[in-house]
């Protein structure tokens, strides 16, 4: 039987190094572990690694593989340990794993008690760089903003809306999600959830109306907090808030350091 060619293993005469080359946007059921519980869920993951300047191409399907032997629920210390595998099979000095990927988090209503789903999207990126792994978290918390000029100079009402939050850290240790959840929601006019019966509804909205939020107070209070937690090296807050009586979202955007 004759040899087949690897075509991506021969030499390359340009010259030119490629920093990142794989795949992207692979879709992959994933077993997701925080705090302990193991969530079922389905992920997008693009997978990069460093190409020198002498090689012709990397071996796409073994970013592929990589994945299928994926054993153990993704934790915090698997996903590095992930990170690092894909450099040994690649054959690289660097690279970088993405994972973004819909969480459930069972939420329950304030009055009636009822549970219900909330979802909340999810990013976690790695990335080996001189061997040192860097890992970002990131996490969009929908909840709920009441307007304070608009409490302020109405008589009776004011006008509120649903608020997306995004919350992008960068550590080297273990930060759970619903970490950084609680941060957001307990900082919102009112945190979301799935299902409301009337005495819920009755609450959460006067809840909101008694802890009216600007977008610009939304992001302070949630980087306040991020600044105490020494396991953050860096942070990222938006808030977008989509108004109900423009045409428009008020956004606001704090990154430290």
């Amino acid at each position: 039987m004759s040899t087949i060619a690897d075509v991506q293993s021969s030499h390359d005469t340009r010259n030119l190094a490629i920093n990142q080359v794989g795949i992207k946007n692979l879709r992959m059921p994933l077993n997701f572990k925080t705090q302990g519980k193991v969530h079922h869920t389905v992920a997008h993951f693009t997978m990069t690694v460093f190409l020198p300047a002498h090689l012709k191409g990397t071996h796409m399907s073994r970013f592929v593989e990589l994945l299928e032997g994926l054993k153990e629920p993704l934790s915090f210390e698997q996903f590095k340990q992930l990170n690092f595998d894909m450099l040994k099979k690649l054959d690289s000095t660097a690279g970088k794993i993405s994972a973004t990927f819909p969480f459930f988090r069972y939420k329950t209503a304030p009055v009636s008690g009822v549970e219900s789903l909330l979802d909340y999207d999810v990013s976690l990126i790695g990335e080996i760089i001189d061997g040192i792994f860097h890992y970002t978290l990131k996490v969009l918390v929908p909840v709920t903003s009441l307007c304070p000029c608009s409490k302020e100079i109405s008589q009776y009402g004011a006008h509120n809306q649903r608020s997306h939050v995004t919350l992008t850290i960068q550590t080297t240790q273990a930060i759970e999600v619903e970490e950084l959840i609680d941060v957001v929601e307990q900082q919102a006019s009112c945190e979301l959830y799935g299902l409301l019966k009337r005495p819920d509804e009755k609450f959460v909205t006067e809840r909101a109306y008694e802890n009216p939020k600007f977008v610009e107070d939304m992001v302070r209070d949630v980087a306040a907090l991020l600044l105490k937690d020494k396991r953050i090296e860096k942070f990222m807050v938006e808030s977008e808030n989509f108004e109900s009586i423009h045409n428009h979202s008020a956004y606001a955007y704090i990154q430290h350091p």
